[in-house]
């Protein structure tokens, strides 16, 4: 019966263990010092050599011609071991095995001695799925076991380890195995096994694996029943059901040039040669982050060829750029999970690639803001609307169109002086676009405006309406001069305050209230000359009468 690559070359020895040495020297430290602890804890990703380190140091304490700690591999322990005939050596899945029954059954086991090993051995593989009780049950036995028992813990969560059982295991961490390690390692089993890999091939083969050599195994033995051709790049990606490189830059130039009916286009392919969505956005993602680590100065390990085009396109993308893919592409993956029409969600994700404008995630605001602002500091903001402005046709209303006379608020501010001719002659020219509003007189001075005697009593009924203004209004005066009651607040922060639109309806409400007639208010502006002159100098209040006058809202922050 043919046996599985992985299992057909799973390390015996410590010396056949790849991408873990500081674990293995430490191991064969204490077995040639003969120090070996009673309790063990290997922790780490899947398919890091757990439960194979696990297996060797099983043999090697029990060993009966150890070579240098390591097991030799030829004695009727070792290969009793092996073929799993030894019942002194016991692997227990605690996925399976979580209870606290079968806890209290290995206790029971371990008052007797081993019958043909050194020690009884207790590998207990996914430690984490024991339940409370049953780590409750094992802590004891952990704590003083026997002499010539050894437990050995496997898992790949450490975190859902009680601290009870942690304080009393020597704890080994397991790592990722490096991808040039696992390469190396799958060009060996290749050239034992008469495998027609390459070297591309087994880079890729490594990539895919993410540190585990047993998954890297088991995809080098799909790739080989495959047919006698040989095991590159190309058919690791079909085998694997990849997207491929070349599809990927595809993709990647799409998105760098705002392709979208391209980056459709290939998305398109890749779904009629049934291609997952999942898969694919992993690669995308693995993709942009290796552009990003080649403009970080730090190229991931890949092919010469591979290198250089990574490199090409570290140089097309600007890094903001590759920021947001990534964000977008890492969002997408998260939503496809449960995304009913995964396709769907795939296109939409390329759609936010191609036109970061549909992006509207607030981190793609702040990046869109951060734009605009260099763009305003570089002048182009302010090219772009003079030029707009020099362009414009004579009279032509504003965007949006002139707002209708009879939905206007009866606020106005009445120009501070007449006009000038040529003013005058360019309002000329605007009167045939625009609706003709009644203007106040455009003197404003105190000669040509009375007192409002009622001022008092639009004070009182503005109190009512909106008590702060009132309390703002109430050193001020007002004057009549036509149609309008302009309101003298004596202090350009006061009269900036009544402008807000927040305040501008309780005012005319409270004038009509009082006067029995449709006045419309504006700011008596010529007492505030000198105050605004005195002010002039200050750029901040420049800018913020620069945004009231364009009717921006400015509302002071609460302290």
């Amino acid at each position: 019966m043919y046996q599985a690559l992985y299992r057909k070359w799973r390390p015996r020895t410590f010396e056949d263990v790849a991408g873990q040495p500081q674990i293995v020297a430490t191991l064969l430290g204490e077995l040639r010092a003969g120090r070996v602890a009673h309790a063990y804890l290997f922790t780490g990703s899947r398919g890091t050599g757990k439960t194979t380190c696990a297996k060797i140091l099983a043999k090697a304490v029990n060993c009966l011609h150890p070579q240098n700690g390591d097991p030799c591999g030829e004695c009727a322990v070792c290969r009793g071991i092996d073929d799993g005939s030894l019942t002194d050596v016991v692997e227990i899945d605690a996925a399976s095995n979580n209870g606290v029954d079968s806890i209290r059954a290995l206790r029971e086991e371990t008052v007797y001695t081993p019958a043909a090993a050194k020690y009884r051995v207790y590998i207990i593989d996914e430690a984490h799925m024991l339940s409370a009780g049953a780590f409750n049950a094992l802590l004891k036995t952990l704590e003083e076991p026997p002499a010539y028992v050894l437990f050995i813990l496997a898992t790949t969560e450490a975190h859902k380890i009680p601290a009870t059982i942690l304080s009393r295991c020597q704890r080994f961490d397991f790592r990722r195995i490096p991808p040039a390690d696992i390469a190396a390692r799958l060009l060996y089993v290749a050239e034992q096994e008469h495998i027609p890999l390459t070297q591309d091939g087994a880079e890729a083969i490594a990539r895919l694996a993410d540190g585990a050599l047993r998954d890297a195994l088991s995809l080098l033995d799909t790739c080989a029943n495959g047919g006698g051709d040989a095991v590159d790049e190309e058919a690791v990606a079909r085998a694997a059901g990849l997207a491929g490189r070349d599809y990927l830059y595809a993709l990647s130039d799409a998105v760098h040039a705002g392709d979208a009916p391209q980056a459709l286009r290939t998305l398109d392919e890749l779904y009629a040669s049934a291609k997952d969505a999942d898969r694919l956005c992993e690669e995308l993602i693995g993709h942009f982050r290796a552009i990003m680590l080649t403009q970080a100065g730090s190229i991931p390990p890949v092919s010469a060829s591979e290198a250089g085009r990574l490199q090409d396109a570290a140089r097309d993308f600007d890094p903001e750029t590759v920021l947001h893919a990534l964000d977008t592409l890492q969002h997408t993956a998260e939503t496809l999970r449960r995304a009913p029409v995964k396709r769907v969600e795939m296109e939409m994700g390329l759609l936010r690639l191609c036109n970061p404008a549909l992006d509207t995630s607030p981190a793609a605001l702040l990046r869109r803001i951060a734009a605009l602002e260099t763009q305003v500091k570089a002048g182009g903001l302010r090219a772009e609307a003079t030029a707009a402005g020099l362009h414009m046709p004579p009279g032509a209303p504003a965007r949006g169109g002139a707002p209708k006379a009879d939905a206007a608020l009866p606020w106005t501010e009445p120009p501070a002086a007449p006009e000038t001719p040529a003013a005058t002659s360019r309002r000329a020219a605007q009167k045939q676009a625009q609706p003709e509003n009644d203007a106040p007189p455009a003197d404003s001075s105190e000669e040509s405006a009375e007192p409002l005697a009622c001022w008092p009593e639009v004070l009182e009924e503005l109190g009512r309406i909106d008590p702060p203004l009132r309390g703002v209004l109430d050193k001020s005066k007002a004057v009549v001069r036509g149609a309008y009651v302009l309101v003298d607040a004596g202090n350009v922060m006061f009269a900036d305050l009544i402008r807000q639109p927040l305040h501008q309806k309780p005012l005319v409400e409270a004038v009509r209230t009082a006067t029995g007639k449709p006045y419309k208010v504006g700011v008596f502006k010529s007492s505030l000359h000198a105050a605004q002159k005195e002010k002039s100098d200050d750029p901040f209040d420049a800018l913020l009468r620069t945004a009231m006058d364009g009717g921006v809202p400015i509302r002071e922050k609460e302290q």
